[in-house]
This record gives structure tokens, C-alpha cells and sequence, in this order.
């Protein structure tokens, strides 16, 4: 009888595991399906406006400059894509070349290791992607474990994050801490800084802001890349040690929230109750959870 309650307590959380599993599986598929509608719905049209904005003004260009062919221009246009892939921004009149500055080879060893991955600079020589490789290969562990050990440091405040649903009051306000103080440091002031060097609007620094702490990296946005503007040396020196402390902050609060939302779909499910046929009840122990302390690259 032993044998078959335990037997029957492995096939009912093996059955709850797969339920919930499919159930994560839906919801992320449905979320990716959702992201992709919105995105095609906001951005679609501006795309095409933009795209029968560009044909436009390379008629108009063709129109004053007879001595030219659209030949002639496309060529031109694709020496300038080149240009840009390269890291070289071709607007200004500026004729030192500065992208490969220690500072500005400080910022790019910083995206590197932390995979953020801007793609607006990337050495273009054959030494230059092989040293890449190797440096990626070491660094980015060598950056997971730097994390990891940061993060040991806000490793209460964590614990405090992870069981402050059964502990209201004190860890409340622990956890309303833990959250102003890093989105003021993180998410709110530096977004001011940007605005002011940059001359970007709030909206474009606080997107920023975030697109890098949370690695995605897209590289519309990049500090220190205006031609037009002088910046003082360790500018983008200073950002990348903030983009580093500001990951490691970013992480605990993700790790936070991919707890709470497994909860929240009951991936962890704490003594469910199994009922037999002769009518008895069982309570299912899990197993003791531990503190998560984990910084995703």
C-alpha cells in the first residue's frame, strides 16, 4: 500500500509537472505571437514612410545633380552603409578618426564580455575578430562569475525579495528599498545624464538605459557616438562601469520576477493534495527551496 501511495505521488506531480509545463510553453509562444502583432502594427507604417521618404530625396538628389546616375548614387549609398558597419559615422567633417580610442576600446571590451553587443563598432581586421573570439570565450565567463559575486552581496535583500509574500510588513519595506534605490541609481538618474550629454529626450535615455542593463543591445541608441559633440575622455569609460553594476542589479530583480511569475502560473506548487480512492487525504512535501543567486549573461 506504501509502495502504491508513493507510485501514485510520483505520477500525480510527474502529470501537474507536464500540465504546467505545456501551460509555460502556450504562454510564452502566445506572448512571442503578441509581441511580434503589436510590433508590426506600430512600426510597419513609420517603416514605410521612412523607406518612401529616402526614394524621395535620392530623386530629388538625382534631379539637381544631372552629372549623376542612380548607378552612380547607389554606389554612393552602399560606400556609406559600408562606412557605418564599419564604425565609421559618416555625418560630420570631422577628420580624426577616434572610434578605436582607448576609452572607446574600453566601452567595446565592456559590451563584449557582458554580450550586450551594441553592433555599431566590431573590428574589421582578421586578428582583430580572432582576438574577439578568444576574448568573448574567457571574458564572458569571467563576467558571469564578477556578477555572481556582486550579486552575493544583495544576496539578503534577495532572500528577503523571494519570501516577501509570506512575510508582509518589515520585508515590504525592505523590498520597496531594494527597488527605489536601485531604480534611481539605475533606471531613473541616468537617463538625465544622457539627455544632457547626448541631447537625447528623457523617453530615448530611459530606452536606453534599459535596452542595455537588460542586454539586448540594440544599437540604435549608443553613448558617445555623436560627431558633432566633444565628450571628455573617460565619458564612455564611466558607462561601462555603470552598465556593470547596473546588470548585476537588473539581474536580481529578473531572477525576482521569473520567481514570482512561476508562482504565479503554480510551477511550484506547495503541498498539493492528493485524494485517493478510499477517500484519505495526502499532502505532497516539495522539496526546500533555496535562494536563487543567479546573473544571466
Amino acid at each position: 500500500c506504501q509502495q502504491q501511495s508513493s507510485s501514485m505521488r510520483i505520477f500525480t506531480r510527474h502529470n501537474q509537472q507536464i500540465s504546467w509545463t505545456t501551460l509555460l510553453v502556450l504562454g510564452y509562444l502566445f506572448y512571442l505571437l503578441l509581441g511580434a502583432m503589436v510590433f508590426q502594427l506600430l512600426e510597419k507604417q513609420a517603416e514605410i514612410h521612412f523607406w518612401n521618404q529616402f526614394q524621395l530625396e535620392k530623386l530629388k538628389f538625382l534631379q539637381n545633380y544631372t552629372c549623376l546616375d542612380r548607378q552612380a548614387l547607389e554606389q554612393f549609398v552602399q560606400v556609406l552603409m559600408e562606412a557605418w558597419e564599419k564604425g565609421v559615422n559618416p555625418e560630420g567633417n570631422s577628420t580624426n578618426p577616434n572610434k578605436w580610442d582607448f576609452s572607446n576600446s574600453f566601452f567595446f571590451a565592456g559590451t563584449v564580455v557582458t554580450t550586450i553587443g551594441y553592433g555599431n563598432l566590431s573590428p574589421s581586421t582578421v586578428a582583430g575578430q580572432i582576438f574577439c573570439v578568444f576574448y568573448a570565450l574567457f571574458g564572458v565567463p569571467l563576467n558571469l562569475a564578477f556578477l555572481n559575486q556582486l550579486g552575493k552581496g544583495l544576496n539578503a535583500h534577495l532572500i528577503t525579495l523571494e519570501r516577501w509574500v509570506q512575510k508582509p510588513g518589515r520585508a515590504q519595506v525592505q523590498l520597496a528599498i531594494f527597488l527605489t534605490t536601485g531604480t534611481l541609481l539605475f533606471l531613473v538618474f541616468p537617463p538625465l545624464v544622457f539627455s544632457y550629454v547626448e541631447g537625447w529626450s528623457y523617453g530615448e535615455g530611459f530606452y536606453f538605459t534599459f535596452i542595455t542593463l537588460s542586454t539586448i543591445g540594440f544599437g540604435d541608441y549608443v553613448v558617445g557616438t555623436n560627431p558633432n559633440k566633444h565628450y571628455i575622455p573617460v565619458y564612455r569609460s564611466l558607462t561601462a562601469i555603470w552598465i556593470i553594476f547596473g546588470l548585476a542589479w537588473l539581474a536580481l530583480v529578473f531572477n525576482v520576477g521569473a520567481d514570482l511569475m512561476e508562482k504565479f502560473l503554480q510551477l511550484k506548487r506547495h503541498k498539493p493534495e492528493l485524494t485517493l480512492a478510499e477517500g484519505a487525504t495526502i499532502k505532497l512535501e516539495d522539496e526546500p527551496e533555496q535562494p536563487r543567486v543567479h546573473i544571466p549573461s
